[in-house]
């Protein structure tokens, strides 16, 4: 008798998987969009391009497009578009497509960037818009300076002791420094670290596996949450990186301790904000836990680290490696600034045209979120390139495929600054969605921006002969996608050394 319920079980199995298969093929109402089969019937498309091929998804909807066309049905329920007039479509200032909880859920942290009503997502951001305002910004543009002063000391003690000074780690470790000086007026002193303390960086790339996993199979998230941190370490190097990021708890529960003591700190911070209710929309207040406060801070030092640190990296690389840019911007930057010795200030760096020509070409090449970032269609549907989609479906578009567009980015792997001061920089401008836009966009834009200008000005003017050290290759250059975009684990990272002509 066992026997033949197993039987039953088994054809009812088969006829659930065939009769799936069918319908979302044929009858789904994403059954007319273009695409291969695999990705129409299952999401296990995406997680073996995510995790058994390593980051390669982003590459994969390349081919896609250029088979299927701008519209393609990545999953059973989820499109990808290329067309750029469609961004703004779903990305815009309040509109009404919100973020997919299939997706954001993954993380498992109530926080602001994975809040899926547009709503909750402004109610956890309010607190938190002045903090980093433009104003906010330049009122603390010293934090950004002291930091940028100091890498320049590291490099000219490494150089002058006759070693490689390491960029890589180093400009990540700046954004580390401003992110929690500025915002949790505690610096982590990673400038000071022999290493520049790479673990971090490390620990987050580690969390991008179990975050395309988690996706995939929802179903782990509950264990993996109650697991006891000995047991999670040995079971995965993932859940390793994951453990050390959370450190910022230690921290957090310190905060809590001393705002309900009533002891204040030299200046408010970003835990102050969320903590206070004056700040707190008085209709529905968001409660400030240990773990939501541990997840902002988190999701904050990896936007420095892995998104601004990354921007500065590939803009310092291409202008090292290429002499007639870097010629050309050393000259811009000592007609501005005589005196290499002289106060670099953020708003007069600003206005410089080939210094924000490389900046602009850095974060293009960076790509921030280089994957796709999935919104739902809200009631009544959309159409996209006379492609129709009901409400419920989700809809995708990528930095990768924006800062690529062969009409606005001719060659679009060649670093190039004169793309933003010739021609029509305005449609350029269109397809640079480094901080996303609309809403939702980084709220750490303007800091990041400061750091950009600040960081590479002051590296530049006071360094005019450094060279990449032997053996980085093309393919070292090369991005995997774990959310932000990482070089391979086995590249060589990028460390200079000083040629004196």
């Amino acid at each position: 008798m066992a026997l033949v319920w197993a039987l039953y079980a088994f054809q009812a199995l088969v006829l659930y998987v065939v009769s799936t298969v069918v319908y979302r093929c044929l009858f789904h109402p994403l059954a007319g969009i273009p695409g291969p089969f695999v990705p129409s019937v299952t999401r296990l498309y995406i997680w073996y391009w995510n995790v058994i091929k390593d980051g390669k998804f982003y590459l994969q909807l390349d081919e896609l497009h250029a088979r299927y066309g701008p519209v393609v049905r990545i999953a059973p329920n989820e499109i990808h578009l290329a067309d750029p007039d469609n961004y703004d479509k779903i990305y815009s200032v309040g509109g009404r497509f919100y973020k997919d909880p299939g997706f954001y859920d993954a993380l498992n942290v109530p926080v602001a960037f994975t809040a899926i009503s547009n709503e909750e997502h402004r109610r956890r951001r309010a607190p938190l818009n002045h903090f980093f305002s433009r104003r906010a910004v330049l009122d603390l543009e010293d934090i950004v300076q002291e930091k940028a002063a100091k890498l320049c000391r590291r490099v000219r003690k490494d150089l002058d002791a006759g070693q490689p000074a390491d960029l890589r780690s180093g400009l990540r470790a700046v954004s580390i420094d401003v992110l929690t000086e500025y915002a949790f007026a505690d610096c982590w002193d990673h400038l000071d670290a022999p290493d520049y303390n790479e673990w971090f960086s490390e620990a987050v790339r580690d969390t991008g596996v179990m975050w395309w996993t988690f996706q995939q199979f929802p179903i782990l998230i509950g264990p993996m949450a109650l697991m006891p941190m000995s047991v999670a370490r040995k079971m995965s190097p993932a859940m390793n990186g994951w453990m050390d990021c959370i450190r910022t708890s230690e921290y957090v529960a310190e905060v809590q301790k001393k705002f309900a003591a009533g002891i204040k700190p030299p200046r408010r911070t970003i835990f102050h904000e969320l903590l206070d209710p004056t700040t707190q929309d008085e209709e529905t207040p968001i409660q400030a836990t240990l773990e939501s406060l541990s997840g902002e801070a988190l999701s904050f030092c990896t936007a420095a680290a892995d998104n601004t640190g990354n921007a500065l990296e590939t803009a310092a690389y291409y202008v090292i490696t290429n002499p007639k840019i870097y010629a050309a911007l050393t000259k811009e930057l000592r007609d501005a600034f005589p005196d290499p010795n002289a106060s670099i200030n953020f708003v007069t760096l600003e206005k410089l045209p080939y210094l924000t020509a490389v900046i602009k070409e850095g974060q293009r090449l960076a790509y921030g979120v280089i994957g796709r970032l999935p919104r739902v269609t809200a009631s009544g549907g959309a159409t996209f390139n006379d492609y129709y989609v009901p409400e419920g479906t989700v809809v995708s578009m990528s930095s990768w495929t924006m800062h690529r567009n062969p009409d606005a980015f001719p060659n679009p792997d060649v670093f190039d600054p004169t793309r933003w001061t010739t021609g029509d920089v305005r449609a350029r401008e269109k397809c640079l969605v480094t901080f996303g836009r609309g809403s939702r966009a980084c709220i750490g834009q303007n800091l990041a921006m400061c750091e950009l200008y600040v960081t590479l000005g002051n590296l530049f003017r006071k360094f005019d002969h450094l060279q990449a050290a032997g053996g980085i290759k093309d393919s070292d250059r090369t991005f995997v996608d774990y959310f932000t975009a990482f070089h391979p684990k086995d590249a060589k990272g990028f460390k200079v050394v000083e040629v004196r002509k």
